[in-house]
């Protein structure tokens, strides 16, 4: 996926955004600037992992999402729900009414994204990446951010196809007789998976027709309860492939992948504590350790941006269900997809994740080097307190933004207040035009 223009799915709501600096300074890539009192945010360096959104105060950032409407143009439509999406609900609604709404709502055939899993482990899949610690592909997040800000690291991401990805391409053989008026939809705890989904020639792209946010699924099923909650009670339907296994349905949960991997591992959740671990990996590669899960949602999926219910009593449910399912399939459904398996022929591994080269302050090695030296000549003269209110999440930040000539030095405000004066002398320094003290350039004065 490193060689296609990336989608983007967070927007700033330019009308509500005060430019209040809170999802600036929260940006784990430092993706984010305030210009003009407007939050701006910088595609190469955001990687979906939505933490500006979810401190954000006014309600000015927001994830695209796909209509229902688009059902109609199917005659056949899948819906690959991860387990998360079940654990929403509390008690009060069982799995069953929620199954038996999806369906009511148009869809016609309903699988758990996790059953990939499953069918993973029938198949015997190996993943082809050899380095390492082998690191996790199942977060679409972490894996950007390794590719942007962790280059070095890119050779350990597992290539190994994730379960979404797995589901579909099984529903699509299951159901290739229908395949003239076949769609695949899927549904979304996060705004990385509905970039990663929707980035044209990724292989998301390719098996999934549409993509629904989970806030947007929640309220249609909850809606829909509330004017037929009786008339649901009466009838229960299941899933496509009715069941998978316990791993399967924790495999979201922190602890979910790495508990199924023999030596030894470790799991990280939360974003900012992915990047210190990454950083001490990045530094310290013999670290005796075979297998990395990392989340970028503290505990794990659980906690995506759109998710509707706290995470710790998601999470409880979640596993009270994972409980009462199987250790391991039945026969029958084992024989079930090896009857698929052809489906899957040298197909279960992806190509190699590259590196994304966008944080370097020049493509010419010269060039960066002279910007580099001139960054810290500037960082030199700030005053080091990265208060933001230049606009910029730190003074390191502002430096570079000043010698790759995307920002000005007077955007600094305590400089600014100490002396006027010695912020025009800095400004010729670095090649810019000085001010004069009615705001006019000196040649204008």
């Amino acid at each position: 996926m490193s060689t296609q223009l990336f989608h983007h799915a967070l927007y700033i709501v330019e009308h509500a955004c005060k430019g209040c600096t809170h999802c600036m300074k929260r940006c784990p890539t430092q993706a984010i600037r305030i210009a003009k009192g407007k939050a701006r945010i910088d595609n190469g360096l955001c990687i979906e992992c939505g933490q500006c959104m979810a401190v954000c105060p006014n309600n000015a950032i927001a994830i695209e999402q796909d209509s229902l409407s688009q059902l109609e143009s199917y005659t056949t439509r899948v819906a690959i729900v991860p387990a998360v999406f079940f654990a929403q609900f509390d008690d009060s609604v069982t799995l069953g009414q929620i199954i038996t709404t999806l369906y009511a709502l148009g869809f016609t055939h309903l699988y758990l994204a996790e059953t990939g899993v499953d069918i993973l482990t029938v198949l015997e899949a190996k993943d082809q990446s050899s380095s390492l610690p082998l690191i996790s592909n199942f977060c679409p997040s972490v894996q950007r951010l390794i590719q942007v800000r962790f280059p070095l690291l890119v050779g350990n991401l597992s290539t190994l196809r994730s379960p979404a990805q797995v589901t579909a391409m099984f529903a699509r053989s299951e159901l290739k007789t229908l395949a003239d008026g076949l769609g695949v939809f899927y549904f979304s705890p996060c705004a990385a998976k509905i970039a990663q989904f929707k980035t044209e020639g990724s292989e998301e792209h390719r098996l999934f027709d549409g993509i629904i946010n989970f806030d947007t699924a929640y309220n249609l099923v909850c809606a829909y309860l509330a004017k037929h909650k009786e008339a649901v009670q009466e009838e229960t339907r299941a899933f496509s492939f009715p069941v998978c296994t316990r791993k399967a349905l924790r495999w979201s949960l922190v602890k979910g992948q790495s508990s199924n991997h023999s030596g030894r591992c470790l799991a990280v959740d939360e974003m900012h504590n992915v990047i210190e671990f990454l950083e001490i990996l990045e530094d310290q590669q013999d670290t005796n350790l075979q297998f990395l899960e990392l989340d970028a949602c503290a505990e794990g999926c659980v906690g995506g941006i759109l998710t509707v219910r706290n995470r710790f009593l998601a999470t409880e449910r979640l596993r009270h269900w994972s409980s009462t399912v199987p250790k391991q399939l039945d026969q029958n459904l084992c024989e079930r997809i090896l009857r698929h398996k052809s489906a899957f022929y040298k197909n279960l591994n992806l190509e190699p994740a590259a590196p994304l080269e966008v944080l370097g302050l020049d493509t010419d090695h010269a060039k960066a080097l002279q910007k580099l030296r001139k960054a810290e000549r500037i960082l030199a003269a700030l005053p080091g307190i990265d208060c933001g209110l230049c606009g910029s999440p730190s003074c390191k930040a502002l430096a570079e933004d000043i010698a790759k000539s995307q920002a000005s030095i007077r955007q600094c405000v305590v400089l600014k207040l100490k002396s006027a004066k010695d912020l025009n002398s800095l400004a010729r320094i670095w090649g810019e035009r000085s001010i004069a003290a009615d705001g006019l350039k000196d040649d204008q004065a």
